[in-house]
């Protein structure tokens, strides 16, 4: 079995994790499957997030509009969405062996027993694997971060423009799309 490996970037909130992962994909031109989750603001106010699929469907993951149970601060989550949208993407990246993208592995997302499932499966599997997690403890983030075979690497604004560079060097043959020329 080749070495795939499996990297998750953590650090607070702001601090450009999704950024790192987004430029790493323009550098590389991976081919590549998952997702990742941005702010979505209007008239310069944070509304909420949405899930962005890298085959390009964009969804609402949690907005201050969104009413029910699942909640972080004054978002509610939209589990059924997330668990639709996200877990076809992450499931058909590993089938296809293409470099996962779970951005994030987050308090939103990790209301959903789907989402944790199919993050272990991601991590099991022979798939090289680049994400986010929070950096705040919970059981399941925790456990994650325990595994042998998981590098974490804190973003921070010293190696963050850099980061994009050093992750494709660390990821090597594995980020080479299979239709580039």
């Amino acid at each position: 079995m080749t070495f795939s490996p499996k990297v998750l970037l953590t650090g607070p909130p702001g601090i450009g994790k999704t950024t790192v992962i987004r430029r790493l994909l323009a550098l590389t031109r991976v081919n590549a499957g998952g997702f990742y989750t941005e702010e979505i603001r209007q008239a310069g106010q944070r509304f909420g997030f949405s899930l962005n699929l890298l085959s390009g469907e964009r969804y609402v993951l949690a907005s201050i509009a969104i009413g029910g149970r699942w909640r972080v601060s004054k978002y509610g989550v939209d589990v059924p969405a997330f668990e639709a949208a996200a877990i076809p993407a992450i499931e058909q990246a590993i089938a296809d062996s293409r470099l996962v993208v779970i951005d994030e592995i987050g308090k939103m997302e990790l209301f959903s027993e789907s989402f944790r499932q199919v993050v272990r499966r991601a991590l099991d599997s022979s798939t090289p694997v680049l994400g986010t997690i929070l950096s705040r403890s919970h059981l399941f983030a925790d456990e994650i971060r325990k595994r042998r075979d998981v590098t974490i690497i804190e973003v921070t604004w010293e190696n963050r423009d850099r980061l994009p560079g050093e992750l494709a060097k660390r990821f090597g043959p594995e980020l080479v799309a299979r239709d580039n020329p």
